[in-house]
């Protein structure tokens, strides 16, 4: 039986030793890293998985795209979907920063405290990678969702090509510069996610504590101070009033047993795409 080779596609100078770890713990018998790679350079190391091994074996060799830049990553993938042709073709995983599986996971564990159907949601910080995933995944299961930003323009950009590509729930933007305008934002809202830069403070104690509809509050900044200011880092279905509160590490955990989980998938067969759809699809049965 022919090895489990994983390709491991960066778009940084050096690739993630972070997602090498990951990848050798979800069982693969070879790692293949490859750095700096761009759209231009990506061809031939596609076409080396795909034609160095035939029919059922071609399932045995699969791709990982990752990075800190998410929006190269997502370019990335395209022109990697493209070289294949056919049955000629290798399954693919994106989670460049870590931005699909941790999006996931954080929906996954609102989705525990609260049924997300109806259900108002805010997701500030909505306009970077993690936070327009997670409105996604919320409002494909039928939450009517808020994305905030610093800028009313970028929320509603991100809130119109959502609703555009979503079928249920709905995304609407807001403005968030000042606890006052998050006060009036929370009215109502049963979940809080937030997924804001590193190190940068979205929601204060008082105006957490004083929401009294939120069932679930989940922040995914792990560098202080805290992007939900009351949550600690490690929470993880934690008791602050009525709600649930969970810290980024407390997510961390669902987060790297769906990313092995998704490594694992990879050689299943030979023809899967995991974007953060397919992988909140692994992460809801963990």
């Amino acid at each position: 039986m022919s090895r489990k080779i994983l390709i491991q596609l960066d778009t940084d100078s050096h690739a993630s030793t972070f997602d090498s770890v990951v990848a050798y713990d979800a069982g693969i018998d070879a790692l293949l890293s490859h750095a700096d790679v761009t759209p231009d350079n990506v061809t031939p190391l596609v076409h080396g998985a795909m034609f160095t091994r035939g029919g059922d074996d071609l399932k045995n060799t699969a791709i990982f795209i990752g990075g800190s830049d998410v929006r190269a990553a997502e370019s990335l993938l395209k022109k990697v979907t493209d070289c294949f042709f056919g049955p000629v073709r290798n399954s693919v995983m994106l989670d460049a920063n870590g931005c699909n599986t941790t999006a996931a996971a954080a929906v996954v564990y609102a989705a525990r405290e609260v049924g997300l159907a109806g259900a108002k949601a805010v997701v500030m910080g909505a306009t970077g990678p993690v936070g327009e995933r997670v409105a996604r995944l919320l409002a494909a299961d039928g939450a009517d969702v808020v994305v905030t930003s610093r800028s009313l323009d970028r929320a509603n950009d991100v809130a119109k090509e959502i609703n555009e590509q979503s079928e249920a729930g709905s995304v609407s933007g807001a403005a968030a510069s000042d606890p006052s305008d998050v006060k009036t934002i929370l009215a109502d809202a049963k979940i809080l996610i937030a997924c804001g830069a590193a190190g940068v403070q979205l929601v204060d104690e008082a105006t957490l504590k004083s929401s009294s509809s939120l069932k679930v509050a989940i922040d995914l900044n792990a560098v202080p101070p805290a992007g939900i200011e009351g949550i600690g880092v490690t929470d993880k279905s934690q008791s602050i009033g009525e709600l649930k509160a969970y810290g980024a590490i407390g997510v961390g955990g669902l987060k790297m047993k769906t990313h092995r989980a998704a490594i694992s998938s990879l050689f299943q067969s030979n023809d899967r795409v995991l974007d953060y759809r397919e992988i909140y699809e692994i992460a809801k049965n963990i």
